[in-house]
């Protein structure tokens, strides 16, 4: 583990998938971020970079606005564009350290959103932001959300790697931390980005020739409402090609024997036995 500094004051760990858990955890829990090199085959990144591509090219400026930028373009939902990016929602190593994160709130969490950026030439720096603020209610001691950045291509200073305010987690600030120091979350392609839901982000500006892509993924509490609907984002039948996991992951199981009963699998809480 080592750290790396934009700034004189903040920095974000580094970590590598061997390194222990605990020492990721705890980093996480005090930085509100940290970066886990290499944890995908470039191979992976590139194919899951090149299915985006076309949708991206087609529809990827629906999003535009004040918030997301007019030169950036994105996805709403990665899993009805991509089928290999439910590799990188499902990768072994994501799901250990959100288990740790989530699992002591909650019978299960789920995809809350996976979205595609890509931020091309030109485009300015995100307001900084916090994810968590979908939702109405903050509480002491629980994480509603952990976000997962993974970097398609180099994330560099140049090309707008995503800002973090280390630290902002932990500590209300009035007006929050829009005009805080930042750092960079530089990273090679198949690396990743984890952040809390309450940690201050936002997307770099993009100072170089080429475009910057990323796929961001936030998990959730499974008791929380998600925040996009992928029963209606993801066909059904693509949803069905997926594996127990993912298909768990956006949303087709219970949360415990209650909340979100399906008529027609009265006892079986749909793949919770899988």
């Amino acid at each position: 583990m080592n750290k790396t500094s934009n700034s004189s004051d903040l920095s974000v760990s580094y970590f590598s998938a061997s390194d222990p858990l605990d020492e990721q955890i705890l980093a996480l829990k005090n930085d509100g971020a940290i970066v886990v090199r290499d944890l995908a085959a470039t191979t992976l990144v590139d194919q899951v970079a090149s299915e985006l591509q076309p949708f991206f090219d087609a529809t990827g400026q629906n999003f535009e606005d004040d918030f997301n930028g007019y030169s950036t373009r994105r996805l709403a939902s990665t899993l009805a564009y991509s089928s290999t990016a439910a590799d990188l929602i499902e990768q072994t190593h994501v799901l250990a350290l959100l288990d740790r994160i989530l699992l002591p709130h909650c019978s299960n969490y789920r995809i809350g959103s996976s979205t595609g950026i890509e931020i091309h030439a030109g485009e300015k720096a995100q307001v900084l932001h916090q994810d968590d603020v979908i939702y109405p209610i903050r509480i002491p001691g629980i994480d509603l959300q952990v976000s997962v950045m993974w970097a398609l291509t180099e994330f560099t200073v140049e090309n707008g790697a995503t800002h973090v305010v280390p630290g902002s987690h932990r500590v209300e600030c009035e007006g929050g931390y829009k005009d805080a120091p930042t750092v960079q979350a530089t990273m090679n392609r198949g690396s990743a980005l984890f952040y809390l839901g309450p940690t201050w982000h936002g997307g770099g500006a993009n100072r170089s020739t080429a475009p910057r892509m990323g796929l961001v993924t936030t998990y959730a509490l499974g008791w929380l409402r998600q925040e996009v609907n992928h029963y209606l984002t993801v066909p059904r039948e693509k949803a069905q090609g997926y594996s127990h996991t993912v298909q768990n992951l956006m949303g087709y199981r219970c949360h415990g024997p209650y909340l979100g009963r399906f008529a027609d699998d009265p006892d079986g809480y749909w793949h919770n036995k899988h």
